[in-house]
């Protein structure tokens, strides 16, 4: 099986920074395609950014200038750099994954168990 753990999520006054990161392991030949998605109590999830296995980038409208993904393959791990955080960026902040555990097998999704960021005004 596959694990992403969350780390780096709390309590920060709006302005401020934070820096998520997301640790994969177990049977993992490849990943490719990382993410960060957050979910607000009452609001549906919604995908943040993703990062290419390359290091391609996007992000959606409210977050761009603000956070930074980043990747290092070597240590399987995912980062989010977020600065100026508003009280509106407060979530749950959840990584996934996409990938291949074998040369020969598709891409499977992973998800993180979440960790909470909380932006107070």
């Amino acid at each position: 099986q596959v694990q992403l753990v969350e780390s780096g999520g709390g309590l920060v006054q709006a302005g401020g920074s934070l820096r998520l990161s997301c640790v994969a392991s177990g049977s993992i030949f490849r990943i490719n395609n990382m993410g960060w998605h957050r979910q607000a109590p009452g609001k549906q999830r919604e995908l943040v950014a993703t990062i290419s296995r390359g290091g391609s980038t996007s992000y959606m409208d409210s977050v761009k200038g603000r956070f930074t993904i980043s990747r290092d393959n070597a240590k399987n791990t995912v980062y989010l750099q977020m600065n100026s955080l508003k009280p509106e960026d407060t979530a749950v902040y959840y990584c996934n994954a996409a990938v291949s555990r074998s040369m020969m097998s598709v891409d499977d999704s992973y998800w993180g168990q979440g960790t909470q960021v909380t932006v107070s005004s």
